[in-house]
């Protein structure tokens, strides 16, 4: 149902008369004469009507990349084939690691790889700390980054502790140290990207349940109307104007 405005006008009627291009007519300053809803008339729309009003600012307002951009393009080709000749030939380079590395080795800098990795966790840690204190966005890379940290950590003392008395100490410390952190963090990620595509999804006007992080489209990656949900017939019919 459409609300109306103190002067008994209809709402979407107000919105129908926002002019959609915002250079001004000859001789005119910019925003003369153009209808401006207050918050009292926003508070008398619909979720619906405040949702439609919303996608259109975002339309206006929002920076888009140009996505039309042949350079853009161009290193986004690049890139993908970069990362998937990687994928290759990393694939073959583990059945050669695999047919030709042995079963022991007797390494060099053992000291230096084990406490060069401890410090790298370390500060990863003090970097979520410091970000998740500050509230800094930088906080999902620097989990991300301790996640990993952690379960490479699990895995090589699982793997180079294999059949040494040392064995049962590196199994407990994955399961009940390094291993729950990384479980943390990664949680810790998915929750706060969800709330980013939330809180971009609200304010482009895209109300609804976020779906699934490997569905959702990349933001700023993609075009609007791509990713606008269809209409339903009563939004369209309730938002048509005189003369829209």
């Amino acid at each position: 149902m459409d609300g109306k405005t103190e002067g008994g006008e209809p709402v979407h009627d107000v919105i129908a008369r926002v002019p959609s291009d915002d250079r001004p007519e000859p001789g005119q300053e910019p925003g003369e004469g153009v209808r401006v809803i207050d918050e009292a008339e926003l508070r008398l729309m619909s979720p619906e009507q405040r949702a439609r009003l919303a996608r259109t600012l975002a339309a206006l307002d929002l920076p888009r990349p140009p996505r039309r951009d042949p350079k853009i393009k161009r290193r986004r080709r690049i890139a993908l084939a970069i990362i998937i000749a990687c994928c290759l030939f990393l694939a073959v380079w583990i059945v050669v690691l695999a047919l030709t590395l042995p079963t022991r080795y007797k390494a060099g800098g053992w000291r230096g790889a084990w406490v060069g990795l401890d410090i790298a966790e370390l500060l990863a840690l003090a970097s979520v700390a410091w970000a998740a204190w500050r509230g800094k966005q930088v906080l999902i890379v620097c989990m991300i980054v301790t996640a990993t940290l952690m379960c490479c950590d699990a895995w090589f003392d699982l793997t180079l502790d294999w059949g040494t008395r040392n064995f049962s100490f590196s199994l407990l410390s994955a399961i009940f140290a390094e291993l729950p952190l990384a479980v943390m963090m990664i949680v810790g990620v998915r929750r706060l990207l969800r709330l980013t595509i939330a809180t971009t999804m609200s304010l482009q006007g895209h109300p609804g349940p976020v779906p699934p992080l490997w569905r959702a489209p990349l933001l700023g990656g993609e075009p609007a109307d791509s990713r606008r949900p269809r209409s339903s017939p009563q939004e369209s019919t309730a938002g048509a104007g005189p003369g829209g």
